[in-house]
């Protein structure tokens, strides 16, 4: 674990985003797993789950029984900050950035030098350019100097989400 980076603050606790706050508890990061709907975070909070994974209910329940993660309705400061927040398809055929925009613009207030801030939801080429660095740049920090920005799309399959997730490069 990075002394730099202790703190990880996921958006959105689906398919992609609640795998990854879980195994980043379990591996000794203080994770706040944010959702938009309450019913989420409460499931999250009582150590159980609301999507069908292989394994994915153990993880959960050891990584809130650790006190490494919590969900919460709204971001909280941290080194780390995830975007996983769905992209579904407009009836164009284009990927819909409402969610990212929200939650790009829900960690504004939150960031300062030196935080990492990964966009892991699906996206069309150039959207961190063009998309989430003006939003973040809404702080007064520059992308590129004072906050990191970075793109990451994670491709899993589902039924094999954590095992791929641990294994693939």
């Amino acid at each position: 674990m990075s002394d730099e980076f202790s703190t990880v603050c996921v958006l959105g606790l689906g398919y992609i985003g609640l795998p990854t706050a879980s195994v980043l508890a379990t591996q000794g990061f203080q994770v706040i797993g944010v959702d938009v709907a309450p019913h989420i975070v409460e499931t999250v909070n009582a150590g159980a789950i609301h999507i069908e994974e292989p394994g994915l209910q153990t993880v959960v329940c050891a990584a809130i029984q650790s006190g490494k993660l919590r969900a919460a309705l709204q971001p909280e400061s941290a080194d780390v900050f995830i975007i996983a927040v769905p992209t579904p398809l407009t009836s164009e055929k284009k990927a819909d950035m409402r969610f990212v925009i929200q939650a790009g613009e829900s960690i504004v207030p939150h960031l300062r030098r030196g935080t990492l801030v990964i966009l892991e939801s699906t996206s069309p080429p150039g959207i961190c350019r063009d998309l989430i660095m003006p939003i973040l740049e809404r702080s007064g920090l520059n992308v590129g100097e004072d906050v990191h920005l970075a793109y990451c799309p994670e491709r899993v399959l589902p039924g094999r989400i954590l095992t791929e997730f641990i294994t693939n490069d």
